[in-house]
């Protein structure tokens, strides 16, 4: 019995200094990724380019809506008066015009979201760059992202807030 509780403490002693040994041989660091890439210079460029495109997208959206209203309206106006060969080709105009309107805005959605995601591309890319030489500069194994409550706590006797020397670096 002796012998057992002899050989517990001593693995328990063992697990307790490999353990130390290990969380003081590993680094981390953390920061809010999203509050990195709104601190890069060229993030309100960024935002800037994507307002005014979504604006010329809108504008010409809102036009092309004001077309087929009037021409529409024109129709409306005119149905009771119309040949049935007119009648049917109006019809059809309107039709193949709303047509067009939505496949307009579906491609601009779409063209939109490219152009978001290669802009916003571009700053991440630049973003993990300069995170993956921070890391290496001060030996972190790893770096957590807190964004999302992802990670609810921290213990910051283990890991390291990199957000201001990222933001510093990105300068």
């Amino acid at each position: 019995m002796k012998r057992l509780l002899v050989l517990l403490v001593a693995f328990v002693s063992l697990h307790a200094f490999a353990q130390d040994e290990a969380t003081s041989s590993i680094k981390f660091g953390y920061l809010s990724y999203q509050a990195a890439i709104q601190s890069m210079t060229d993030y309100a460029l960024v935002q800037q380019q994507l307002t005014d495109l979504k604006a010329q997208y809108q504008a010409e959206a809102k036009r092309v809506e004001d077309e087929f209203n009037r021409k529409y309206e024109e129709f409306l106006d005119g149905q009771r008066d119309f040949p049935k060969s007119i009648l049917q080709k109006r019809q059809s105009e309107l039709q193949e015009l709303m047509a067009k309107n939505v496949e307009f805005k579906n491609k601009s959605n779409k063209e939109l979201e490219d152009a978001e995601n290669f802009a916003m591309g571009n700053l991440k890319a630049r973003l993990n760059e300069v995170l993956s030489t921070i890391a290496q500069q001060r030996g972190l194994a790893l770096i957590v992202n807190t964004d999302s409550e992802a990670c609810p706590f921290i213990n910051p006797l283990m890991g390291e807030d990199i957000n201001e020397i990222v933001k510093d670096a990105l300068k």
